[in-house]
């Protein structure tokens, strides 16, 4: 297994993050992706990500903290970015549920950051919340002007229709926790029908525990629940999935095994 999304270097982890990273051969996971959301998360991440052989890291800033970002953030990430354990630009993007830093300053550092990703050649880790058409106009545009870019729309919310317009981009959708609650009409939607070769597993721990499980803190291994839910939904083979989410993971990030 491959979780594509994590945050383990979330104080919740504190006490055990060690534990939880060494018992990865035994709880299955290949490898996890640990991803940034502002310099010190990204700072974070590179760190783990030079600890540990399965942890891989992204750096970016979200869209929260976009009114801090400045030439010298921009210059850290790059300088950041150089590490060879670092596979991506994430996660960036719009959210207008909590408009934590102003909408105009989120969409011009969600550009600054495409274009940053692509300057440096690396994929693109989407976060987008109550900003559908927003995100998606700027990816599209994004994408028409750089087709082989790779992007990556992380804890897939939007409606059935937008994920087949992000799947005719050539995006990938990643799903997690939240397609297992039992109010997930529309998720569900799009786990039943997200093409098998565009699809990657995420927890995005320690958020959106999976049921039934929900109510404790995320952990990385419990991506197998996502996984196993649905395979389920789609009434296929569960180990079928895990390898082709684990392919899908390592050809998005151009990780080499």
């Amino acid at each position: 297994m491959i979780d594509s999304h994590v945050h383990l270097d979330d104080p919740r982890f504190k006490e055990n993050r060690d534990q939880i990273i060494q018992n990865f051969d035994r709880d299955g996971l290949e490898l996890v992706v640990n991803i940034g959301a502002d310099l010190e998360s990204s700072r974070a991440s590179v760190d783990l990500a030079r600890k540990y052989d399965k942890v891989y890291a992204a750096v970016g800033i979200h869209p929260h903290d976009a009114s801090s970002y400045s030439p010298e953030v921009e210059k850290e990430l790059i300088d950041l970015a150089q590490d060879e354990k670092v596979l991506a630009i994430g996660e960036i993007g719009l959210d207008y549920y909590y408009d934590n830093s102003p909408r105009d300053i989120q969409k011009e550092v969600f550009e600054k950051q495409l274009d940053l990703a692509h300057r440096l050649g690396l994929p693109i880790v989407i976060h987008t919340r109550e900003a559908s058409k927003d995100t998606f106009d700027r990816i599209k545009a994004h994408m028409e002007k750089h087709p082989q870019d790779k992007v990556l729309i992380h804890c897939f919310s939007e409606s059935l229709e937008m994920m087949r317009e992000y799947v005719k981009l050539g995006c990938y959708i990643a799903l997690g926790g939240a397609v297992t609650f039992k109010n997930a009409r529309v998720p569900k939607e799009v786990a039943l029908e997200v093409p098998l070769d565009r699809l990657l597993l995420e927890t995005d721990c320690p958020y959106l525990t999976p049921e039934p499980l929900r109510g404790k803190r995320n952990e990385p291994a419990y991506v197998r629940h996502v996984g196993d839910f649905i395979a389920n939904l789609r009434k296929i083979n569960l180990d079928d999935l895990l390898d082709q989410t684990a392919r899908n993971a390592k050809a998005f990030y151009g990780i080499q095994a």
